[in-house]
């Protein structure tokens, strides 16, 4: 789990935003929970799974 946290904005038409946050609670996740889950799956497909490991020194 992440330490720290950074803020990320981002523009959305109203209408998808709306959905977005339905489906999310119909899968009792907030959008940002969601969000966050899409960008480390899409971390792990570009560059694997070891991508929170430290490098060796």
């Amino acid at each position: 789990m992440e330490r720290r946290t950074a803020r990320l904005t981002l523009l959305i038409d109203p209408d998808k935003k709306a959905l977005f946050e339905k489906l999310c609670a119909q899968e009792d996740v907030t959008p940002s929970q969601k969000v966050r889950q899409f960008i480390r799956d899409y971390i792990e497909q570009q560059v694997g799974n070891n991508w929170q490991t430290p490098p060796a020194p």
